[in-house]
Order: C-alpha cells, then structure tokens, then sequence
C-alpha cells in the first residue's frame, strides 16, 4: 500500500495541530490504547482520548515522525521526540475498522531512560487532567 491511508492522514493531523478535539471523529467507541506508561490496556474512547490528550501534551513540542508503514486496516509509525534532554525513540501502531476510526493504538517507546521519563511526565499530565 503506497497512499497514506485515512486513518493515518487524520491521526497525523491530530499530531501536527495539537487539537485534541480531531480526536473525536478519528477514535471508535471501542478502541483500546496500549501504552507503556501503563500496564493495563485503556479501553473506550474516553480513556483513550485522556491518554492520547496527555501523550499530545508531553511529547507533541518535540514529536517527529520518522517513517510510516501499512497494511490495510494497520499502521506502524516510527517518532523521536526529546524530553528534558533525554531522546525518546518509538513506534505508534494503529489499527482502525471499515469507517477509517482507529480500534487499536498501541505505543512502544526506548531507552529505558527515555521511557522512565516519558511516564513520570505523563503521570504529571494525567494527574493535572484529574484534577
């Protein structure tokens, strides 16, 4: 598949402008995000979007897509990002249904100092959000 699909056109939106309200329109009722600043999958939108608002905020002034890969219904996008100094290097895989709204996004992020310091920020991040 050569042509960035949909979902992958609207999530990078979402990343480029930093509005969390495109969020709405790219996630299912049902998606589930898997990151490592948590252990247990977040399911629905809600929680999805909290998590994905939070990873906006932390990463989003330096956040650099790298490179993109797809199948039909999934994606794999290589990012970089720089965080109180410390270099941050993952993938975002992304899988979404037949109306192009992600079901599945799921984060894998190195080192492990670079990890370390993305959850102690997006801890910072959910807890402000709470409040």
């Amino acid at each position: 598949m050569s042509a960035q699909p949909p979902a992958v056109k609207a999530w990078h939106a979402v990343a480029e402008s930093g509005d969390p309200a495109l969020l709405d329109g790219l996630l299912a009722d049902d998606v589930v995000l898997r990151s490592p600043a948590v252990f247990a999958p977040q399911e629905g939108k809600d929680l999805t979007g909290l998590y994905l608002r939070s990873a906006m905020a932390v990463l989003g002034p330096s956040l650099r897509y790298l490179d993109e890969w797809y199948g039909p219904s999934s994606a794999v996008l290589e990012f970089e990002a720089e965080l109180d100094g410390l270099y941050v290097h993952g993938v975002d895989m992304l899988r979404w249904n037949d109306d192009d709204r992600l079901v599945s996004f799921t984060v894998m992020v190195r080192p492990m100092r670079g990890l370390t310091k993305l959850v102690e920020l997006m801890q910072g991040q959910l807890m402000g959000s709470q409040a």
